[in-house]
């Protein structure tokens, strides 16, 4: 049966226009504004702005719209913000309390406060920014509900893209930087590496080929978890120095002669190669391992690569906990050079050095072909 606007025009009461309300959420739906939607079922706007986003009354009691007293509102977590808590927020708003002393009162973070008043506000005939408690419930619940497509599935030109600078082998970090530069006034063309990852590792999403995760220069077709660093043992009987007591001279790159360094190891352990790299320059050496990686020889062959460099850019060298340094009390004296080691599974406390790392490894991959690629190297 087609809605009709009613022909009395008398007052009725809000509780009569049962009718009106159920029509003017349907058109809302369906995208009409609430002036157009309220002229079509024949009630005034600021009734029908009411019956949506809750009233204001002179004493300062708020009553929530129709929505939320007909149906029950949601459960949330506490990591979330709840109903009462955005009533809260708008109660002490108009006070003119401080976004940092509501979040005080609430203990949350004064950034959940300030972005969820920029989120779920609203300009008030188009003037004045207001807070709505119960508009803004509606709009973070018709938000909430999982799964979302992401961003790349979403847009066809981001992800043909992205798969395209994937299959010229690019790393999803270079694809992000790139695209703001391509793309500086388009937001639609914005995309973390995260984000790539995501969509590349997370099953089911199907954002992007499943075959691009070979073009990734760790190869890897699922990611690798990581082992918790606490539970490692010490791996070598010489007490080690570790990152924290190395010069702050080294942290900010003001002064070359800081080196990273770190072996990158062929496929079956069968060749390998030492690499170095100035903190401050960038500058890479490779070392030679003729004789394997073991410990007794890499020290060797380091110092040999090392004693190359004048003395003033000896200053230091940082390397992981890998066992090819088992002997850096030998190498520090022989080639007067302190060693400085990175905590377990903290990789980027090297960070010159992975990056390193991942360029060669597109020259060197871990392959059967691996071997005697480095053997002729």
């Amino acid at each position: 049966m087609e809605f009709e606007v009613r022909k009395v025009r008398a007052p009725q009461g809000r509780k009569k226009l049962h009718a009106e309300r159920e029509e003017y959420f349907r058109l809302v739906q369906q995208g009409y504004g609430n002036n157009e939607a309220s002229q079509r079922v024949g009630v005034h706007p600021r009734t029908a702005r009411g019956w949506r986003n809750g009233r204001l009354f002179n004493s300062g009691r708020i009553e929530p719209p129709v929505h939320a007293q007909r149906a029950a509102v949601s459960a949330s977590s506490g990591r979330y913000l709840g109903q009462h808590e955005r009533i809260y927020i708008a109660d002490r708003l108009r006070e003119k309390a401080s976004i940092r002393t509501i979040a005080a009162e609430l203990g949350r973070s004064p950034s959940t406060v300030s972005r969820e008043v920029r989120r779920n506000g609203a300009l008030w005939r188009g003037t004045q920014w207001t807070y709505r408690p119960y508009a803004a419930q509606s709009r973070a619940d018709a938000r909430r509900p999982r799964p979302k497509p992401g961003k790349i599935g979403r847009c066809s030109r981001l992800r043909d893209y992205i798969q395209e600078r994937l299959e010229r082998r690019w790393s999803p970090e270079q694809i992000a930087h790139q695209l703001r530069r391509d793309f500086p006034d388009d937001p639609e063309m914005r995309v973390t590496h995260e984000t790539i990852y995501q969509a590349l590792y997370v099953q089911g999403r199907g954002e992007l080929r499943r075959e691009l995760t070979k073009a990734l220069r760790t190869g890897r077709a699922r990611r690798r978890p990581h082992r918790q660093a606490h539970k490692r043992q010490p791996r070598f009987t010489t007490p080690m120095v570790m990152i924290s007591d190395r010069p702050a001279e080294a942290a900010d790159r003001a002064v070359p002669g800081h080196w990273e360094g770190d072996c990158i190891v062929g496929a079956n352990h069968g060749s390998a190669i030492g690499t170095l790299v100035e903190r401050t320059t960038r500058f890479t050496m490779l070392v030679h391992l003729p004789n394997g990686h073991r410990a007794e020889h890499f020290h060797q062959a380091l110092t040999a690569t090392i004693s190359e460099l004048p003395p003033h850019l000896r200053r230091s060298l940082t390397w992981d906990q890998g066992t090819e340094m088992a002997a850096h009390h030998l190498f520090s004296t022989a080639a007067n050079m302190p060693v400085y080691f990175c905590n377990p599974g903290s990789p980027w406390q090297r960070g010159s050095n992975e990056n390193t790392n991942g360029l060669l490894r597109q020259y060197f991959p871990r392959a059967p072909t691996c071997p005697a690629t480095v053997a002729r190297t």
